[in-house]
């Protein structure tokens, strides 16, 4: 199965070719095609709905199916944010990570817990919708630790007292967000090729 992946973020390009690719499914930049993807505005209220905004713009652009993913931190002390405006939270990574720092120690409140969510959506010619979501709880940390990762990787800790960033590949795609909708998205895709396999398909 062949998909235009709609995202011009050359680490998150990387990570969901890097999960989705042993899942048999062949997916390609439209740069990689030689199109180009002007940045959609999200103006969607959730993750869900940035994800929609961004693969049909794709999927109408290049004519192929498309898959996008909306993801963010969803802090408890601060009431959910960055939550969808993550990305925009400030310009450059480590701006995101001082300022939401910064803010929770002005919460004055002692709890860390914090969640990372992803909803990916894709979008078919046919006019077919697929939506799979996945999340991972964590705390969020005093201090950045690690090298990997991207955006608030540094400070985002999961189970063994990691931080997303100390997480070899294939350790952060076992348990991350994005690897967990991912792999909901693989149980869909083949429950959908099932359902359009020809009688004769289904005995062979």
């Amino acid at each position: 199965m062949f998909f235009v992946l709609a995202s011009n973020n050359p680490k998150k390009t990387a990570e969901l070719q890097r999960i989705l690719t042993p899942l048999g499914i062949t997916v390609k930049t439209a740069a990689q095609l030689g199109i180009t993807l002007e940045d959609v505005e999200e103006t969607g209220e959730t993750f869900r709905e940035n994800a929609e905004l961004k693969a049909r713009a794709a999927m109408q652009r290049t004519g192929f199916p498309a898959i996008a993913d909306d993801s963010g931190l969803m802090v408890a002390a601060l009431g959910g944010r960055p939550g969808v405006y993550s990305a925009r939270y400030a310009p450059t990574d480590e701006a995101k990570i001082q300022k939401l720092l910064g803010e929770l120690m002005e919460t004055g409140s002692s709890d860390r817990s914090a969640e990372f969510v992803c909803e990916i959506c894709c979008c078919f010619p046919d006019g077919r919708t697929m939506y799979a979501r996945g999340a991972c709880p964590g705390t969020i940390g005093f201090a950045p630790r690690g090298n990997g990762g991207f955006g608030y990787d540094p400070i985002f800790f999961v189970e063994g007292n990691k931080t997303f960033a100390e997480l070899s590949d294939s350790q952060k795609d076992a348990m991350s967000h994005r690897g967990r909708a991912l792999r909901e998205l693989k149980q869909l895709l083949i429950a959908m090729m099932k359902e359009t396999e020809t009688p004769n398909q289904q005995e062979e």
